[in-house]
């Protein structure tokens, strides 16, 4: 007759000693690939169990995909530090957690003064059996009409609103920086005409990446 599983118990928080990091239910995770060329997974815990002992600790995780890991590859306006909440379940024991990371969301990640190494953000939900997106559509920009990557610099035009990426309006990044004001060629007129000057941009910070600096 078959030994019965012994019971296990489920953890509120436990202390990986490797990395001396406390981790809890809801934390997002850096998890060591198979292959040490390869970036650590992220993960989000579900729920953390141990042995009846206090041993033995696996957590119950939801993994985070990469653009380049989604069935449409990744795609011009991902950022680099985009990721897609999975439907793709696991358990993984609790040492092959590297560290403790941060997945924003992409409105207050746009809002960071400064992107550290272990920020990431999230905008979609991911299928990763049939490769569906939530949402399936997202605000688009500018005249190539991508979605916005906050990787990029784009300026706002003053009158319609719109954002434009420099190379799509013939800008190198250098004059776009020095713009004190702006009128797409749409809402441009005789007397609303592209000025240029040496001082700060003035856009919104939700959407111009020239302060973000990474550390």
């Amino acid at each position: 007759m078959a030994k019965p599983k012994a019971p296990r118990q489920t953890l509120d928080s436990y202390t990986v000693k490797r990395i001396n990091k406390t981790i809890k239910a809801g934390d997002c995770v850096l998890m060591r690939p198979p292959e040490p060329s390869k970036p650590s997974y992220v993960a989000k815990i579900e729920k953390i169990e141990a042995d009846s002992r206090g041993a033995n600790v696996k957590v119950h995780i939801r993994w985070y995909y990469r653009p380049e890991e989604s069935i449409g590859g990744r795609r011009q306006f991902h950022g680099s530090k985009e990721l897609f909440l999975s439907d793709h379940y696991d358990v993984q024991s609790a040492d092959t957690i590297e560290g403790k990371c941060t997945v924003h969301s992409f409105k207050s990640y746009t809002k960071l003064d400064a992107v550290g190494n272990e920020d990431y953000f999230c905008r979609f939900d991911y299928s990763s059996t049939t490769g569906a997106f939530n949402p399936d559509r997202v605000a688009v920009y500018c005249k190539c009409e991508m979605p916005y990557n906050p990787d990029d610099l784009m300026v706002q035009c003053e009158s319609c609103t719109d954002w434009f990426h420099p190379a799509c309006i013939e800008m190198t990044a250098e004059e776009a920086k020095k713009l004190d004001h702006f009128f797409c060629e749409s809402c441009s007129s005789e007397d609303q005409k592209l000025q240029s000057s040496q001082s700060t941009s003035k856009f919104a910070e939700t959407k111009v990446d020239t302060k973000r600096r990474r550390r």
